[in-house]
């Protein structure tokens, strides 16, 4: 049994929030001081914890040593950190998080090393959630308490919460280190291929696939075992991997290929990909992976020896744990463990360097050796020469050396590294000057809308009948298509299928980069955002079909004959258009023989997804739709159609001018998406572009109301469509802009295969952006000329 005492003073618990580095830290424990305590005790155990959970008061800042003397004096006893054996209560949300105590004593090494990565990879989490910048932290500071009664209650129910991508593995020294390798990538074509299709050295016990996701298929990741062996902290030089066979033509044409292609090789150590540095002029280049080679004066030279250095960062397991948060007022680590056992403690990788080069090797000496031998003569590895020229029916020497460094780089901060801009700040103060100008436009456009529409309506009410008669056949304007407003539409259900599908892919986009601004779909965790795009999307089904039917039922004035067409119609209208455009561009990749192709079995799973989850879902949304009531229409609908006046300008004009202003709140983002996407590099401000994704619903939303009342207003009833393509016109805009990127940025791209590729996944990410703008449009125009018609006198 275990009963816990209170000493003096009694606030045993921690947390902090802190910002640095591009770093949100979340660093939350308590202190326990426990001793064993008969059996017979368990009954009064409770309240003892409750009256000592109910005297948790902020320490004045002059007893910080008087704390500090106590848990020294206190350290010979058995200190441990509770878990699933204490019923954790949160501090009151009244006391500051600025007073709350910044230490945590831990003696049991087991705990101590559970609780202490738990930690960690909360902060690892957290810093991918905003990248750089110190903007947002009001934002989360709102939600603080929240977080912090998640994590402890994590810490209630279970051993460990850890979150995606972030599990930091500590090895002995002289612990064999996995080495992998991922598939051949190039922004000259897009199509990556097997690292083992170019004839490169081979693992001793074959090629084994490792583990993947349904997002790193889809992505066409192929994470393989390497013949590359290292061991924790032991530098080793001059390792002879293999010598291939003699290069037949076929193989000597494909690695010349490649090598015009600017194929890099991706190595993964620790789920870190190998980063390359290179200066040019004062800029410090940073590239992840390494190319196969190079040309030079019409020659093809192989990049066959690696020059990596793997940097370690020690983990502490003492028993006693470091102090997270000391701010110099107290000691970092209180020293009450036997210093011999700190030796045992192990390594964490932090930072996977390389430095490929390109070395002439004495075929002679390599005939006899085997895989990991040492190489006779001291290899030296100058990236600035090429010597090792590719010839057909002549074979290939790999080598490899490693070195170890210890880093003063913690395990939160090991991707750092990788999400490094040049000109940072640069693309912040464009992208929230584009933001704050956006957001004012935006704004003095609903304020004259407001006013125009209630003057409209006080103007109108205030007259008697007779008056509002004479009115309605002097004046022109919106209130003359009040028989006609509500008029059902063309095409209606292909209008409720479309405005169900822009629900559902809205709903996963915002559900899917809220998380990810959390940390749970970080880059450290390969393809988790492609799968919780996919995993959202089938879940809102539910959703897509109840908007639609019920939309449709309002449409038939409370009919709800035909839902279940239109519910099987948002179950297979967009699906059907993204399996159509992804399997003929899969034939192509099919052809190519890339990694990037689809395989059958996963064309399968998709397919059995889709029909075995998305159109049930759909089906019960669409049945609770029908159950519910319909939208009552505020005004009654003329037998005869009102004649629309012929127009100055013709109104699909209006309708694509108005995409303009939702393009502008995205078109920077956009640029580092496409990047992402396009050119290797790494995406990671989510939370930045969830506020960026909010303010694009506001900014269509807006768009479409004025738009929309602009058409009532020269007598124009059919607004329908008009209200769902004024917003969803930003789609043509960002097809334009896909173009462009390919003319400007693309220019290397080569093949009439990887343009190919490149327009039609455009077109598929503008088709979803299309139907989920297009929804925000229509609902609030659907919203705004409801409220509108519902506030006119009428007989």
């Amino acid at each position: 049994m275990v009963r816990i005492s209170s000493p003096s003073p009694p606030f045993l618990r921690s947390c902090r929030f802190e910002w640095s580095n591009r770093v949100f830290h979340l660093n939350f424990w308590f202190l326990a001081i426990t001793q064993d305590v008969p059996d017979q005790e368990e009954a009064g155990e409770e309240d003892e914890a409750e009256q000592a959970n109910s005297s948790l008061d902020p320490p004045a800042d002059g007893q910080h040593h008087q704390v500090q003397r106590e848990a020294q004096a206190l350290a010979s006893n058995q200190v441990r950190v509770l878990s699933h054996k204490l019923r954790l209560r949160l501090l009151s949300p009244r006391i500051p998080i600025g007073y709350l105590r910044r230490w945590i004593w831990i003696s049991d090494r087991s705990h101590a090393r559970k609780h202490a990565k738990i930690c960690e990879r909360i902060r690892l989490g957290m810093s991918f959630a905003l990248g750089s910048g110190n903007k947002m932290t009001s934002f989360f500071g709102s939600a603080s308490w929240f977080v912090v009664f998640c994590c402890l209650a994590f810490l209630r129910f279970g051993d460990g919460f850890y979150l995606p991508g972030s599990y930091p593995h500590e090895y002995p020294v002289g612990e064999v280190l996995p080495v992998k390798v991922n598939s051949l990538t190039s922004i000259e074509t897009e199509l990556p291929f097997s690292y083992y299709s170019l004839p490169f050295c081979r693992p001793q016990d074959g090629i084994k696939d490792s583990a993947e996701n349904l997002g790193e298929l889809l992505m066409g990741d192929r994470i393989e075992n390497s013949p590359y062996q290292f061991k924790m902290f032991t530098n080793d030089s001059d390792v002879f991997v293999c010598q291939t066979k003699p290069l037949s033509a076929e193989d000597f044409n494909l690695l010349k290929k490649r090598i015009d292609e600017m194929y890099q090789v991706n190595v993964i150590l620790e789920n870190l990909p190998a980063i390359r540095y290179a200066r040019k002029d004062d800029f410090v280049l940073r590239w992840t992976g390494y190319p196969i080679g190079v040309r030079a004066a019409n020659s093809y030279y192989v990049f066959n020896h690696l020059k990596f250095t793997v940097l370690v960062h020690k983990y502490e397991e003492t028993n006693v744990a470091r102090v997270v948060g000391s701010t110099g007022d107290a000691a970092d680590v209180i020293q009450t463990a036997d210093k011999s056992r700190s030796g045992n403690a192990g390594w964490m990788v932090v930072g996977f360097e390389v430095v490929p080069c390109s070395v002439l090797h004495n075929l002679e000496k390599t005939k006899n050796l085997k895989m990991y031998d040492k190489y006779p003569a001291k290899v030296e590895c100058d990236p600035t020469t090429v010597a090792m020229k590719v010839n057909e029916n002549q074979p290939i020497v790999f080598t490899y050396e490693v070195a170890f460094v210890e880093s003063d780089i913690k395990w939160p901060s090991r991707w750092d590294a990788y999400l490094k801009m040049e000109g940072a700040k640069v693309h912040w103060f464009s992208i929230l000057n584009s933001l704050m100008v956006i957001a004012f436009l935006a704004g003095i456009v609903l304020v004259i809308l407001l006013r125009t529409v209630r003057r409209d309506l006080t103007r109108y009410e205030e007259l008697d009948k007779e008056a509002q008669a004479q009115m309605n056949e002097e004046l022109s304007g919106w209130k003359l298509v009040v028989g006609d407003v509500f008029r059902a539409p063309s095409h209606p259900m292909l209008l409720c299928v479309m405005v169900g599908d822009g629900v559902q892919i809205l709903g996963m986009a915002v559900v899917t980069i809220f998380f990810a601004a959390l940390g749970f779909m970080s880059p450290a965790s390969r393809g988790t955002l492609v799968t919780g795009m996919l995993f959202f999307y089938l879940i809102l089904g539910i959703a897509a079909g109840y908007v639609a039917v019920r939309m449709w039922k309002t449409i038939k004035g409370g009919n709800h004959s035909g839902w279940i067409a239109v519910s099987w119609r948002v179950a297979c209208f967009f699906p059907g258009i993204a399996f159509l455009i992804l399997t003929t561009l899969n034939f192509l990749l099919w052809g190519s023989h890339s990694t990037g192709a689809i395989p059958i079995s996963l064309f399968i799973v998709l397919l059995l997804l889709w029909f075995c989850i998305s159109v049930p879902l759909t089906l019960t949304g669409g049945y609770i739709g029908a159950k519910a009531s319909h939208i009552e229409f505020p005004v009654r609908t003329n037998q005869i159609p009102r004649e629309i006046p012929p127009q100055k300008y013709p109104s699909w004009m209006l309708v694509i001018g108005a995409g303009t202003l939702p393009f502008g709140t995205l078109f920077i983002e956009l640029f580092f998406i496409m990047s992402s996407l396009w050119m290797g590099r790494v995406y990671y401000v989510f939370g930045f572009l969830l506020i960026v994704l909010i303010l694009l619903v506001v900014v269509c939303a807006e768009v479409s109301l004025v738009l929309t009342y602009m058409h009532l207003c020269v007598e124009d009833w059919k607004w329908w469509w008009k209200s769902f393509f004024s917003s969803g016109s930003v789609a043509i805009y960002i097809f334009l802009y896909s173009i462009n990127y390919l003319v400007f940025d693309l220019k290397s791209l080569s093949g009439p295969v990887s343009a190919t590729l490149y327009l039609g996944y455009s077109l598929f990410m503008v088709t979803a952006i299309m139907l989920a703008t297009g929804t925000v449009g229509f609902i609030s125009s659907f919203c705004f000329v409801h409220y509108l018609f519902s506030s006119v006198k009428l007989d």
